[in-house]
């Protein structure tokens, strides 16, 4: 059939992306890894690139553990063991010894009765939400929420959908205090870490709304947390959101195995019954295969890194790391914002400075990540930062060197 009426269709949307700046084109290609050397962490050659050597400043790899030879032996050894793919859904086939021996470590590393893999954190919030929705539900969510969280709730169709102010405590009460008019449950969901800013939700704030307001709800107040950006890279010991905040452990948490463990896949941790519920009822888990056998076995071995003394090492250098660079960000006169995440936003607040910082730090040798808008309000572009422990003192300095040679920067 022919579609050259719907190839129009979609060049004039292509069109209005590139003229509202929502355009990401053409993607970055790694093509090779330059080992790390001379004080200096880990560079990337790009296709198109030549052998210019790039510093990544925009990825989600906070502990470096992709490239632990640890990890990927281990995954390499089940990749020989038990094949490169699972080669069915896990109802039917796909599950292996690598998948339940994954699933009983990370309930370990989060105290937790019982965990569940899916193919992406993505996928998890997607998987979660709507079969925990009834519809009497009501759902409250903070208004910087992650996309997923939003598309999650969209397919939900709650009774009820709040969203609250960022943050504001006050006004996730006034909708708790409504809805136990109408809803028999109310879900409260947030980020643990929001990706864009880098800051946190108050989680033993939240956790104390939702003891408040649990008797004035006949199914519960059940708190829903994605700590994707949180899990492994966030907390003394990489536990993430709830031990930097030493709250009380949300009752469903999602998280993922492909930003601090380096690897692949995400997970649900929650109470026994509640994820054999949605073993049960979640498409995104019953349809979908599960990550491979070799990501399952390399995700292990990279929680064991974590959780030993190795983890420990890598978060304490992470801290260090991050905290160097936000203070020169000061020592500049630039504006970021507070928090201990490796998530580091750069305000510019501004759309044109934004993309020329960028392109100047590209043609630097460092690939960051600009944020214009509609992708955030305008007055809020930035440039995330994301800083990992494959970084040096010296790759920081490179960095900042960059930032001051920078002649629209005040």
């Amino acid at each position: 059939m022919p579609t050259h009426e719907l190839n129009k269709a979609l060049i004039a949307k292509l069109d209005e992306f590139a003229a509202a700046g929502r355009l990401k084109g053409n993607e970055a290609v790694v093509r090779a890894v330059v080992p790390p050397g001379a004080g200096r962490g880990r560079r990337y050659l790009l296709e198109g690139e030549g052998n210019k050597p790039f510093l990544r400043m925009n990825s989600n790899n906070y502990l470096g553990l992709s490239f632990r030879p640890e990890v990927i032996a281990a995954g390499e050894e089940a990749v020989r063991e038990l094949g490169a793919g699972p080669g069915a859904v896990r109802f039917i086939s796909g599950t292996t010894a690598a998948h339940t021996d994954l699933e009983r470590r990370l309930a370990q590393f989060h105290d937790r009765e019982a965990t569940m893999l899916f193919s992406s954190a993505y996928a998890a919030v997607m998987g979660v939400l709507p079969p925990l929705v009834s519809d009497a539900t009501a759902v409250l969510s903070d208004a910087l929420n992650h996309n997923c969280i939003i598309n999650a709730i969209a397919l939900a169709r709650p009774a009820e959908k709040r969203v609250y102010r960022h943050l504001d405590m006050g006004h996730l009460e006034a909708g708790l205090a409504e809805a136990r008019l109408t809803c028999t449950r109310a879900i409260i969901v947030t980020d643990g870490i929001f990706s864009m800013r880098g800051d946190h939700a108050p989680l033993e704030e939240i956790m104390a709304l939702a003891r408040r307001y649990d008797a004035n709800f006949a199914e519960n107040v059940v708190v829903v947390v994605d700590d994707s950006h949180g899990v492994g890279a966030f907390g003394t010991t990489g536990r993430g959101t709830e031990e930097y905040t030493g709250s009380q452990a949300p009752d469903v948490l999602v998280a993922t195995l492909g930003k601090a463990f380096g690897v692949n896949g995400g997970y649900v941790a929650a109470p026994e019954t509640i994820i054999r519920y949605l073993r049960e009822t979640s498409p995104f888990y019953i349809y979908s295969n599960p990550i491979t056998p070799g990501e399952a076995a390399a995700a292990l071995e990279a929680i064991e890194l974590v959780d030993g003394p190795l983890g420990a090492s890598l978060l304490g250098h992470l801290r260090a790391m991050t905290q160097r660079f936000k203070a020169a960000l000061v020592a500049l006169g630039l504006e970021t914002l507070p928090g201990e995440h490796p998530v580091v936003p750069l305000m510019l607040r501004d759309s044109a400075r934004t993309s020329a910082l960028v392109a100047h730090l590209r043609r630097a040798g460092i690939l960051a990540t600009g944020l214009n808008y509609p992708v955030v309000p305008k007055g809020e572009e930035e440039i995330r930062f994301q800083i990992s422990a494959d970084h040096t003192e010296a790759d920081i300095d490179d960095v900042v060197e960059a930032l001051r040679a920078f002649g629209g920067m005040r």
